[in-house]
C-alpha cells in the first residue's frame, strides 16, 4: 500500500509517499519521497511561533511541497489517483490554524482522488517514526513489551507498549516539557532560536573542552526520586533564571558561565530522562527501551541512554531526520490505524488541537 501524507501540526510543511506492507507486528516499510518546507528563520525574529503566521505559511508552502514530493516520487498528477491507496494527515494535537490548513488540503485531495483518508496522531506518529528509514528499506524486529519515552517540544511523555495494538500512557510532563525547559533556557540567555538546538551544541562544545566536568551550580532535578513515571521541568527553568539573575547583579555572568549553564542544565535534563524511563523499563521488565520526537535528536540523551543500558535491553532510536516533524511517520501512523480498521469522511474528518493517544 502506497500512503501519501500531511503533516503541518506546528511550523514545518511535509509531505511524503510511504509504501507499507504487512502487519504491525511484522510490519515493511519503504520511504518513497520526504519533502519539508521550514518556518524556523521566519519565527526567529519573533523567537517562537506565531499560530496565524504559520498558518499563512503553510498556505503558501502546501502546492510546492506537493509538487516536490512528486517530483522525488517520479510520479504525474495525472496518474496520482493510479499511484496512491490512502491519504494520511495530522489531525492533532498542534496549533489549531495550522492543524487545519494540512487537514482541509488533504480532505480536497481526498475528495477529487476518491481515496480514503485517516486524520492521525500526531504523538502516534512520533511513537512510529522508528519505523521507518531515510535511506533504507525497514523491517519490524523490534521485542516487545518495549517503553517508548516521546520528548519534544510540546510534549514529555513514556508509554508503556505490550502489543503493538496498545499504547499504554505511564506518566507524563506536569507542567513544562523537556523540549520547551530548553527553548525557555536559552530564551533567558538569548541563545537564539530554536533554543534546544543551541542549548545542546553549547553544552557539547563545552564538554570536550572540559573533560570529567562536574556540576558546579547545583541545579535541581525535578522529581527524579517520585515512585511515578511523572516529569516536572518549570522548576529547573526557574531555577536557571534565578541563577542568571543573580549572576549578573554580581557582575560574574559571561559567556563562560553561560556556556556552563548550558552544559548543566542539559546534564538536569537528561538524566531526569534517562532515570525514569530505565526505571518503567525495569517495574515492567521490557525488552526494548525507545525513543522518539524532536528532543531525541539530541546526542547527549542518545549516549547517555547507551551508557546507561549496558546489554539490559535493546536500544531504538529513530534517524534524526525522523526525530523532527515529518510525514513519513504520519503515513506510518495512517497505515497503524488502516490496519485497525479505521477510515475517515473526508466531509466530516476535523481537527482536535489536544488530541491524546
Amino acid at each position: 500500500m502506497k500512503i501519501l501524507s500531511i503533516e503541518t501540526s506546528c511550523d514545518d510543511t511535509a509531505m511524503a509517499i510511504v509504501e507499507c506492507n504487512g502487519t504491525l507486528n511484522n510490519l515493511s516499510t519503504k520511504l518513497i519521497s520526504n519533502a519539508i518546507s521550514s518556518q524556523t528563520k521566519l519565527h526567529a525574529k519573533s523567537g517562537g511561533i506565531i499560530p496565524n503566521l504559520a498558518a499563512r505559511e503553510h498556505e503558501k508552502n502546501l502546492i510546492p511541497i506537493f509538487n516536490e514530493v512528486l517530483r522525488l516520487a517520479k510520479i504525474k498528477k495525472q496518474n496520482l489517483g493510479k499511484e496512491i491507496d490512502l491519504i494520511a494527515v495530522t489531525k492533532g494535537p498542534g496549533l489549531q490554524p495550522s492543524l487545519l490548513m494540512g487537514l482541509n488540503f488533504a480532505k480536497t485531495l481526498a475528495y477529487i482522488l476518491n481515496k480514503p483518508i485517516i486524520g492521525v496522531n500526531h504523538l502516534l506518529g512520533h511513537i512510529l517514526s522508528n519505523f521507518i528509514k531515510n535511506n533504507e528499506e525497514f523491517k519490524n524486529e523490534i521485542k516487545l513489551p518495549l517503553v517508548c519515552l516521546l520528548v519534544s517540544g510540546g510534549h514529555t511523555q513514556l508509554y508503556k507498549i505490550n502489543s503493538w495494538d496498545k499504547i499504554e500512557l505511564m506518566g507524563e510532563t506536569l507542567d513544562d516539557a523537556s523540549g520547551e525547559c530548553f527553548d525557555k533556557i536559552a530564551k533567558i540567555m538569548k541563545l537564539g532560536y530554536p533554543g534546544g538546538v543551541f542549548v545542546s551544541k553549547i553544552a557539547e562544545q563545552f564538554r570536550n573542552k572540559n573533560k570529567n566536568c562536574k556540576q558546579e551550580f547545583n541545579l535541581p532535578k525535578p522529581l527524579i526520586n517520585s515512585k511515578d513515571y511523572n516529569f516536572s521541568f518549570s522548576g529547573l527553568k526557574t531555577a536557571v533564571l534565578y541563577l542568571v539573575q543573580r549572576l549578573k547583579k554580581e557582575k560574574k555572568f559571561n559567556k563562560k558561565v553561560s556556556e556552563r549553564i548550558c552544559f548543566e542544565a542539559e546534564e538536569v535534563i537528561t538524566d531526569v530522562l534517562v532515570h525514569k524511563t530505565l526505571k518503567l523499563a525495569k517495574d515492567i521488565n521490557a525488552k526494548t527501551v525507545m525513543i522518539s520526537g524532536g528532543v531525541s535528536a539530541n546526542q547527549r540523551l542518545r549516549s547517555k541512554f547507551l551508557e546507561k543500558i549496558g546489554g539490559e535491553f535493546d536500544f531504538v532510536c529513530p534517524d534524526k531526520l525522523m526525530s523532527t516533524d515529518n510525514a513519513a511517520m504520519i503515513a506510518i501512523a495512517g497505515y497503524y490505524e488502516y490496519l485497525k480498521g479505521k477510515k475517515d469522511d473526508c466531509l466530516t474528518l476535523e481537527v482536535d488541537a489536544n488530541l491524546q493517544i
